[in-house]
């Protein structure tokens, strides 16, 4: 049954946000508008804040862009502790009140509730609450625990001025060499669309509004079927196929996120190769902003382009080309033209709004379609009570942020995401009944160069020397190629899933000496078929600390995991078969939903596992 007064509050809500943006947009320049369809990268300096409250912050790279380009999107490239932050966030808005017609900043970020750093992709946590990577999140299979995730993330957020998520990144996780697996929330398209609407949910609300953090959901139309698992931040991963003709698998659960209120969606670097489609990047793809996410999808927000699409940029001391694939060829502003043609709004990570100016004066777009954009940006605003915030407070964000109960819920999440895949049994004395080798009890002598001894300490009789150990623990990261190539793909974990052969050597060796309990991280899908058979037990994790990990293997928390993918059982299985089919191993090592649990009527299980 309707709730009409619900109905009627949201339709003269949004009448009023219609008449609100009406009244503004006919007062902005041409250059302001321009400005508008930017979303700069923002370094956070301590040196260009005010040291009086209610100055505007000090002139720098961010004055430059919101004075001079009229750039009114910032994406925090570092960040710094959250009463600072909230110090410079309140010098920025002053700063953008007192330019032109006033247009308050959006400001976003990357993820920054993991474990780790992951360099192009997300930030470890620092100063807010320490989370499983969404691919461990999707191992929980717990859709009230994504909301949660959503709504601490949304606090933390809010709490320093960040109001906009880049993500989540719902791309399908079907090419398992893929770099970007780690972000994804695994690789079943309707788990994705599930977890990821209630991710929404938490961090947005029912309704976007002043409470909200807005969601910019990627890769549009699903990153996950990259060609030999390249990225397309490189102008060696361009390509994304569908031999199996399963493109509709990918966009999937950006329908589902679209129906959870998601009012950004990000287009990807790639270009499809092979299809119906033009083989040009997304942001360059008429048919599919226009033709798949506004018409087959019914999407009415803002769309943006990946960042870096118009302009070649220094990244860590190297020069990267526009990534443009397909129009490399066309000059910045002819790029700029046929991006608005395609359906973009917004530019990522760019802040040359005088090609936009240079566009409608040559009248080669007009002035009509850049409006179209501004409304879609300006309504946003609008409906995050940007234009109508008061400052923020220092106390409340040193508060918030980090708070004690967000922490342990995101160190509790890190424990339930863990994956318990194989658990032997132990050599029992003569009339005693075997028992599984997890969880650990008492406190036996253990051996570990990967974890860290000062804690475990706190569980176990630390030995230096394997030969003297009960046990080993060996925390292992999915291997990947480590390629010099530049800087920044170094942080882009590519190539093959098995170990090579001298390492897998070491690991066996120790696995030999001692019973070894391996933790494997699952950045991406390992091939890990001669350790899972010879270890004592295998756990795989998806972005946990030491802490979390020791708990679950002294029994203080149980692994609830359950394979958010198949794990490939070889190589020659990765390189066969349709690489855009979700779910795709008709034999794999363990299936996708597999893992064990602690039960007191436990059965060892060391062969391949289906679910």
């Amino acid at each position: 049954m309707t709730d009409l007064s619900t109905t009627t509050n949201t339709d003269s809500t949004d009448a009023a946000l219609d008449s609100r943006v009406d009244e503004l947009l006919p007062t902005l320049s041409l250059a302001e508008k321009a400005g508008l369809m930017f979303h700069a990268m923002a370094f956070v300096d301590p040196a260009v804040i005010p040291e009086r409250d209610g100055d505007p912050l000090l002139p720098g790279p961010v004055y430059d862009f919101v004075v001079t380009h009229h750039v009114t999107a910032m994406n925090l490239v570092n960040i710094l502790k959250p009463a600072q932050q909230v110090r410079w966030y309140n010098a920025l808005q002053v700063l953008a009140r007192q330019t032109g017609s006033g247009i308050p900043v959006t400001v976003s970020s990357d993820p920054r509730s993991a474990v780790a750093q992951r360099e192009g992709a997300s930030h470890r946590a620092g100063s807010f609450s320490a989370w499983p990577e969404p691919v461990g999140m999707a191992a929980t299979r717990d859709a009230q625990l994504a909301h949660a995730f959503g709504d601490t993330i949304r606090q933390e957020f809010q709490a320093v001025g960040i109001r906009l998520l880049l993500g989540p990144q719902v791309d399908i996780a079907t090419e398992p060499r893929w770099s970007r697996i780690s972000g994804t929330w695994g690789g079943d398209p309707e788990l994705t669309g599930t977890l990821a609407s209630a991710f929404i949910k938490g961090l947005q609300g029912d309704v976007l509004g002043p409470d909200s953090v807005a969601a910019m959901v990627k890769h549009f139309p699903g990153g996950g079927p990259q060609k030999d698992g390249e990225d397309p931040h490189f102008s060696h991963g361009t390509d994304q196929v569908y031999p199996g003709g399963h493109l509709a698998e990918h966009v999937a659960p950006f329908r589902a996120a679209i129906a959870a209120g998601a009012n950004q969606v990000m287009a990807y670097y790639g270009k499809p190769v092979g299809t119906e489609l033009e083989e040009v990047a997304f942001a360059f793809n008429r048919q599919v902003l226009t033709g798949m996410l506004r018409g087959d999808l019914g999407f009415t927000g803002i769309i943006s382009s990946d960042w870096g699409v118009l302009n070649d940029h220094d990244i860590m001391g190297d020069t990267f080309v526009a990534r443009a694939w397909g129009i490399e060829h066309l000059d910045p502003v002819s790029r700029t033209q046929r991006a608005i043609e395609a359906g973009t709004d917004q530019f990522g990570g760019d802040y040359a709004s005088e090609m936009i100016v240079e566009l409608v004066q040559d009248a080669r777009v007009p002035e009509s379609r850049i409006d179209e954009s501004v409304r879609r940006i300006l309504r946003e605003k609008f409906r995050l009570g940007l234009f109508d915030a008061s400052p923020l407070s220092e106390t409340v964000a040193a508060a918030v942020a980090g708070r004690a109960d967000f922490v342990e819920a995101g160190l509790d999440a890190q424990r339930r995401s863990l994956t318990l895949l194989t658990n032997s049994t132990r050599v029992a004395p003569a009339g005693h009944p075997s028992v599984p080798v997890l969880p650990l009890t008492g406190r036996p002598r253990v051996f570990s160069t990967t974890v860290d001894d000062t804690l475990l300490a706190e569980y176990a009789d630390v030995v230096t020397d394997p030969a003297a150990a009960d046990f080993a623990i060996l925390r292992l990261q999915t291997p990947h190629d480590h390629r010099q190539t530049t800087t920044f793909e170094t942080f882009f974990h590519s190539g093959p899933l098995d170990f090579g052969d001298d390492e897998l050597a070491d690991v066996l060796d120790l696995l030999f000496t001692v019973p070894t309990i391996v933790v494997l991280n699952l950045e991406r899908p390992a091939v890990v078929p001669e350790i899972a058979q010879r270890a004592a037990a295998l756990v795989v994790e998806y972005g946990s600390t030491d802490h979390a990990v020791l708990d679950v293997l002294f029994g203080r928390a149980n692994p609830e995991g359950r394979l958010p993918f198949q794990l490939p059982a070889s190589m020659v299985d990765v390189l066969a078969g349709d690489l855009d089919e979700p779910h795709r191993f008709t034999d794999p090592l363990f299936d996708f939903g597999f893992g064990l649990s602690y039960d007191e009527n436990f059965t060892a299980n060391n062969t391949k596992a289906t679910s």
